[in-house]
């Protein structure tokens, strides 16, 4: 098991989680979906966390293909910006857990990086703080993309309460 701990003041984030060898797919079609908060089931179980290998969140740069395109990242949908279709440059090797395994999070004040049609939708950069104030995650919580909380893996580690 493992607790995940902010970088700047050490208080833990999370409670102890198990790794996943991979993370689920996460694509969930909209008969799964909340009827409510219109939110699909969370990427990762509760009390689970795995690895995300690829680049995901900001910054984006353009895409390679202009012509065909791509997801801008993993259980992401294709993105524009100002007419090019871009693909992150954000972080690898994020850690992706349930949002409800870190409720002690806070949002950035003004809301700050959370725009969203229903929820945040994590392309704006890191959107969630630590009880200290430092920047420490990414929640996805749109009604369009999944729902996952990212922890930057720069800005937390990992420890074994053992």
């Amino acid at each position: 098991m493992t607790v995940f701990l902010c970088s700047k003041c050490g208080i833990g984030l999370t409670p102890d989680v198990a790794l996943l060898p991979a993370i689920p797919d996460g694509s969930h079609d909209d008969s799964e979906r909340d009827k409510e908060t219109r939110r699909a089931p969370s990427t990762v179980p509760r009390g689970h966390y795995a690895i995300e290998p690829e680049p995901w969140g900001a910054p984006y740069v353009p895409h390679p293909d202009q012509e065909n395109g791509g997801v801008a990242q993993p259980r992401g949908m294709w993105m524009s910006r100002e007419g090019v279709l871009v693909t992150s440059a954000g972080s690898r090797d994020n850690v992706v857990i349930h949002p409800e395994d870190a409720l002690g999070l806070k949002p950035l004040p003004n809301w700050e990086n959370s725009v969203g049609c229903c929820g945040p939708t994590g392309d704006s950069g890191l959107n969630r703080a630590c009880p200290c104030g430092a920047r420490v995650a990414t929640l996805a919580a749109d009604c369009y993309g999944p729902y996952e909380l990212h922890l930057d893996p720069l800005r937390v580690y990992a420890s074994d309460p053992d």
